[in-house]
Order: C-alpha cells, then structure tokens, then sequence
C-alpha cells in the first residue's frame, strides 16, 4: 500500500480552530483555468501569501486553448469576448493590445452566430443545391422572431404553456412550423425547404448553447442569460494571451501542474486519520493537524488548507462530486449539479490548399431536407457526422490560410471524437462534396479538432440551464461550505468558482473571471482585518 505524504512547508505559530489570526491563511485553488488564475491573481493582489494552484493537466487556461499551426492561431476552446461595457476580459484585451490587429470582421455587433464576418452563407440541401438567398432571408427574420418570444418567457414572467414542455427546441420548433406551414405565399416547395431549415438553425442553437438539443434547454429560464453590451471580439493572436496576463503576476511556485486531485477532506472530516498518519511525519507543525480542509492529490500528498477554492467544471462535478467531497456535499448543491446542463461542443478546422469556395461564401450551413418534419436531433452512432450544423470560412485568408470551421455538438461530437483524424477529415470532405454538388473537392492537407466531451479534466464545454433547472441553481453551486447558517464550523472551507457559478454569465469567459474574483473577493472581506 502506498504511503502519504503530507505537506508541512509552513512553520508558522500554531492556531485555534475559528478564523485563523496568528498567520496568514493557507487558500489552496483547484484548477489553472480562467476562474481559478483570476482568484489566485485577486488573493496576491489582496494580501495572501500561503496561495496554492493545483492544475490536473500540464498547461495552464482551461477550457482555453489556443493552437499555433504555421502563422495562425486557432481556437479549440473559448473564441469570442462577448460585449465589451464592463467585461473584464474585454479590457484586459484592450489595455494589453490584443485587439489590434482585430479586423472589422472579427467584430460584431449584437447576436452572433459562432463566427460572424462580412458575407453571405450557403445555405445547401443535401442534393447538392444551394437555397435561395431570399428564401434563407425570409426564414431567418421569421426564425430571430420567434427566437426573441423565447427570450420573453423569463424577462416578462410570461407564463409556459404545458404544449412547450418548458423547451426552448420543443416551443421554437412547433411555432415556426406553423408559421411556415400558414404562409399562404410560399409554395410546398419553399415551404419544404423553410420546414427543413428549422433543424438547421436548432443544431447551430445547440452549439451556442452547448447542449446536445435545444429540447433540453429551459424555455423558462432562457431569457436570464445576460448579454454585456458592445461589440463582440476575437483575439487574433489567440485567446490564450488573457491567460497569460492573468498568471503574470501569479509567482510560478504559486501553480502545480500535472497535480490531480482525487478528494477533498473538509469540516475536519480526516483530522484524525491525518494525526494518525502524522505520527509517523516529525516535520508535521502541530498547526497542520487542525486544519479544516485537507486536500488529497492523486499522487497521496494531502495538502492541509484552510479555505479550498474548486474552479472544476459542472461536467467533473456531475461525474466526481460523490468521490472528489468528503463528506458529501449538501444535497441542495447536489441537486443543483445534476439539474444545471453541460455538454460539448466540437470544433473541426479543415485546411486546404486553395480555396473551393466563392469569396462571398462565409460559411457553408448543411440542410437535410429530410429533415424537414423532423421531431429529435439525435442520430445513430454511423450518422453523427449530420449533427455538424456548418463550416464557416476563416478570415482573414492572408492570417488563417484557406480554412473551414466546423460545429458539432451534443452526443454526436463525443461520437466524433472517439473517429481518428483520418476518419472526420473524409467524412468532411464527403458531406462537403455532397452538399456543394463538388465532387472535385480535395481532401485537406491538415486537421485540427477538439475534444472537450471526452476529456476526463473537462467532461463538456460549458453550461446551459436544463429543463428543470432555474438560476438559482449557479447561485446554490456558487454557495460556499459550510452554509454558515448551518453549522459553528470555520466558514467558507469550500468555496466554488467557474462559470457555472455565476447566475447571468454562465458558459462565458467574463463569468469565469468574475466568479474568480468574487471568490477572491470574500476572503480579502473576511480577512480585512488581518490583511491590512
């Protein structure tokens, strides 16, 4: 049996249980992400000095993750700073000069639409042909219509009739058939063509959402997701440079990586069990034995802390909650893991040698036409290449090369990421052929994709409001242990971050940053005192 190390490198004078005063408080973070560098960031600035970052892989940003191929950095994670007016990450961009070199293009003003650039989609039908531009115009107003009635049920508390069954995908769908279905204008034809579009704009829905269908998203809750106002940016030489400057001013000793951690000891659950392992450590502080918090990695070091700050994702939470918390979490936070939403959305970058496309295609967008009365956007495993919504075309050319973008979400993107390179990239290459009319189309010289659903750090994207869920629920996983109303243990042991945390900026990258400071925040709050 493998013996455990337990960590002693602080002599400072032994302490009371209650809030420590004698010494600084040892603030252990779980999780190099933006949320977690934000808070360690904030607790150095704050005063702290006994801070400590555990990173399970071996790099630092999360479910940022920027890749340079060639001149070009691509995007397998976060891509958009979404708004500007009092987005952190929009000024942390802006004040370091990131934006620079950003491209009207690259710049959008209110919704987007994954990539949202000067000129027109393609949107083609799996015979080959391309839909008319007025008919792709006269759907889309119909469909930002009823899009925006989605947004009304939470923001006027307008009530949900039992037809919706609390569905965004269920309500979108059965209104806009409808409509298309009563426009005495349109012939069967088009009408066919508007009906198969519903499922189209769904899928590309669903990756926004990161969510395996618009079906499980909350019609009710819809509307809280809060947009910052301003433009929407990207940063040309990758996101990864707002990572960077967060752990600038954060020492390198502060962060471990490659330090999983298997269980989270708190409310002095092991205090016993680490005395008893301490008998046979003399270079123990008797200090550390009354620690509230002692967190156990994966390499059997247990790290003693006093307040732990847990930045992993809601998928880790959902998969690990039972074994990573000891003793189990409060089945309030429980029932808010497993109510929240989190699912994957995939990136598939295609390069080619020259492009086949016109200079005015932006983005080519897959409309199954037998799709047109469809009720499910879930297919069998051999088919879940028909779950990619689109491929947008990357520009600037002269920075990116000729490369396509494309989108998948849900169960089909954890399918697609079980398929080796060679597997997606000519099944690409098929479906492109097919809906372009192009047989001609070459393969690409190069592929490059991610795999967020299928990675045991991640386990997903990011989060959504499930049906059954409400907004209260990233306000009780944001809660930290123990709940002091509760308990005359030391307060804040357990404290969580992430953008699941934060109740109008879930799935973003500002959410994350803030949840991060708005943990550091409560710690400099309690520790005033001391900190001055």
């Amino acid at each position: 049996m493998q013996s455990c190390e337990i960590s002693a490198d602080s002599t400072d004078d032994p302490l009371s249980s209650g809030l420590r005063r004698k010494r600084q408080p040892r603030i252990v973070v779980i999780g190099a992400g933006l949320a977690g560098l934000s808070a360690a960031k904030a607790l150095l600035e704050g005063g702290f000095t006994d801070v400590t970052v555990l990173e399970a892989t071996d790099r630092i940003g999360g479910r940022v993750q920027s890749v340079r191929l060639g001149h070009a950095t691509f995007e397998l994670g976060a891509t958009w700073i979404h708004g500007s007016h009092g987005n952190p990450v929009y000024h942390l961009a802006e004040d370091n000069g990131l934006l620079e070199e950003t491209t009207d293009s690259e710049r959008s003003v209110g919704r987007i639409s994954l990539y949202s650039k000067n000129g027109v989609a393609y949107h083609l039908t799996n015979s080959g042909q391309r839909i008319p531009k007025d008919v792709v115009e006269e759907f889309s107003d119909l469909y930002n219509e009823v899009y925006n009635l989605t947004q009304e049920f939470f923001q006027r508390g307008k009530p949900v009739n039992a037809e919706s069954q609390n569905s965004v995908g269920v309500f979108t769908r059965d209104v806009v058939r409808k409509r298309v279905k009563a426009d005495p204008d349109d012939t069967e034809a088009v009408k066919r063509l508007k009906l198969a579009m519903i499922q189209q704009y769904l899928k590309v829905e669903s990756c926004e959402s990161s969510s395996h269908s618009m079906d499980e998203v909350s019609l009710s809750e819809f509307g809280e997701w809060t947009e910052i106002p301003g433009a929407h940016h990207i940063i040309p030489c990758g996101f990864i440079k707002i990572v960077e400057i967060l752990a600038r001013s954060i020492p390198k000793s502060v962060i471990q990586l490659r330090k999983p951690v298997k269980c989270i000891h708190w409310n002095q659950s092991v205090s016993k069990e680490i005395e008893r392992v301490a008998d046979h450590n003399s270079d123990l502080p008797e200090e550390n034995k009354g620690s509230s918090v002692f967190v156990e990695c994966e390499d059997c070091e247990f790290i003693p802390a006093d307040h732990v700050i847990v930045t992993v994702s809601l998928g880790v939470l959902k998969k690990r909650h039972e074994s990573l918390f000891h003793p189990r979490l409060p089945e309030e936070k429980v029932m808010a893991i497993e109510k929240l939403g989190i699912n994957t959305t995939d990136k598939i970058f295609l390069e080619f040698e020259e492009p086949f496309w016109s200079s005015e295609c932006n983005s080519i967008q897959f409309v199954w036409e037998d799709e047109a009365e469809s009720e499910s956007l879930t297919y069998p495993e051999e088919l879940w290449y028909k779950k990619i919504c689109s491929f947008d075309v990357l520009y600037p050319p002269e920075r990116y090369g000729h490369v396509l973008s494309g989108w998948i979400c849900g169960e089909e993107a954890l399918i697609m990421e079980k398929c080796d390179d060679e597997t997606v990239a000519e099944t690409c290459t098929e479906m492109l052929r097919k809906f372009t009319g192009n047989p001609n189309i070459p393969k690409p010289r190069r592929i490059l994709r991610s795999s967020w659903g299928s990675n045991p750090h991640f386990r997903g994207s990011y989060s959504y409001t499930q049906v059954g869920s409400s907004g209260a629920d990233f306000e009780k996983l944001a809660k930290p242990l123990p709940y002091a109303e509760s308990s005359k243990a030391p307060p804040m042991q357990v404290m969580f971050s992430g953008e699941a945390t934060h109740r109008k900026y879930y799935s973003t990258t500002h959410g994350a940053v803030l949840s991060g400071q708005r943990e550091a925040a409560r710690l400099i709050e309690m520790y005033q005192d001391l900190l001055q």
